[in-house]
């Protein structure tokens, strides 16, 4: 109770947002609930300790305690992913991609990342990112009938670009990516391959998705999203050049101290998903998402590519709710429904309206959803967004989602 009697505001603020955690329905698929040993260390002494550097090789002295979190860290996210080599100290996912292309890349060299409104990220070379700014990137589709990516397309697209990296991965992609046939064609057109797993990482680590280190150059991550850990980034990589390259980039090249705080907690977050809860738990992240999509489907909607693979869906609004994705997003958080607005492939709506939300699986799976309360929230949010306008309806789901929360709650 030390912050509320030394900074009331600032305590009710923290006591606002646990209670709205609390009360919403959690669909952003790159958010989830932490576990109390993650908690722990994310707020744990730690953060007083500057620690520049790695382990045996500070800059600073009174190290020795930290070295041991940081290797715990390190070891774990190795055995977890089967990879020789991890950093741990990114600060952040896109932190982690900017060390990875520093540490494999000149300015001004050609990269092939998938676009942003097909399901790509910032960092896979929009134009007002650094990636876009840094290095010449083109961009890659889906296929508009299927909303996949179409491999034979693509590699001829790589053979006329030639690339010296292609970047996998995807911010709102829901299918299985085929890393075996992006190695086959990065191998085609003499070009490096990395694989940006933030979304997917925790399916990955528990085998449900294909791991991405057994065919890429360099592999990043975040440590939050379906792995469950604290917010922050990692880079894996099994080429001892490229490694060595990674740890100078991140430090002294891009940050300085780290986040000991953090590191700890990844290291915590590593631990839990090395159990064999963590599988049970993405096995159900997937079955929940299948389900939810399949509703979805049942009721009328367009979901994109027609289902999912993994934890999120994209559902199109427009089509069958005569809305925006910004509209969806803000009429569903009226009814304590969290979500966010989200661009489908060939979007004709600008970035900030869109035709689509994003739906994710990952947090509420770890509050204890399963398969029949995500048919209950599928058919929630098409009352919200069937009848707009309705009071009556926004209270009788208020009401609805009240009792899935109240019976699944945070242990915080």
């Amino acid at each position: 109770m030390y912050l509320k009697n030394q900074d009331n505001e600032l305590f009710n603020v923290i006591q606002k947002e646990l209670q709205r955690q609390q009360s919403h329905i959690e669909l952003i698929a790159s958010e989830n609930f932490v576990s109390l040993a993650v908690l722990e260390a994310d707020g744990s002494v730690l953060t007083n300790k500057y620690a520049e550097g790695y382990p045996g090789k500070r800059y600073y002295g009174g190290c020795e305690f930290v070295d041991e979190a940081e290797d715990l860290a390190r070891e774990r996210i190795k055995e977890l992913f089967n990879v020789k080599f991890a950093n741990v100290q990114a600060h952040s996912g896109s932190t982690a991609n900017m060390g990875a292309y520093r540490a494999i890349l000149n300015p001004g060299d050609k990269v092939m990342g998938m676009a942003l409104d097909q399901g790509g990220h910032l960092t896979h070379g929009h134009p007002l990112s650094f990636s876009g700014i840094d290095y010449e990137f083109h961009p890659y589709f889906v296929d508009k009938e299927t909303e996949m990516i179409d491999y034979e397309d693509f590699e001829r697209q790589a053979l006329e670009i030639k690339p010296k990296l292609i970047v996998a991965g995807a911010s709102a992609y829901p299918r299985i990516l085929d890393f075996k046939r992006f190695r086959e064609i990065c191998d085609k057109v003499d070009a490096m391959l990395m694989v940006d797993m933030a979304h997917i990482a925790g399916l990955v680590a528990a085998k449900l998705h294909p791991n991405p280190c057994d065919y890429a150059d360099i592999v990043t991550s975040t440590t939050h999203k379906t792995l469950r850990g604290p917010r922050g980034g990692i880079i894996l990589t099994n080429n001892e050049e490229i490694a060595k390259n990674v740890d100078r980039v991140i430090f002294p090249g891009i940050q300085g101290g780290p986040l000991m705080h953090i590191i700890a907690a990844k290291a915590a977050a590593f631990k839990e998903a090395l159990k064999p809860e963590f599988i049970e738990y993405q096995k159900q992240v997937v079955k929940n998402a299948k389900v939810f999509a399949e509703k979805f489907i049942e009721l009328g909607y367009h979901v994109v590519s027609n289902g999912t693979d993994n934890h999120l869906l994209l559902l199109d609004v427009l089509s069958k709710a005569n809305m925006s994705g910004k509209k969806a997003e803000a009429l569903l958080d009226l009814a304590n429904i969290t979500c966010n607005k989200n661009t489908i492939p060939y979007d004709t709506k600008k970035p900030f309206v869109t035709s689509g939300i994003r739906l994710g699986t990952p947090a509420m799976t770890t509050r204890g959803f399963k398969e029949k309360d995500f048919i209950e929230v599928a058919l929630l949010i098409d009352m919200i967004l069937m009848n707009p306008e309705s009071e009556e309806i926004l209270e009788e789901v208020k009401k609805r989602v009240k009792v899935l929360t109240d019976k699944y709650p945070l242990p915080y």
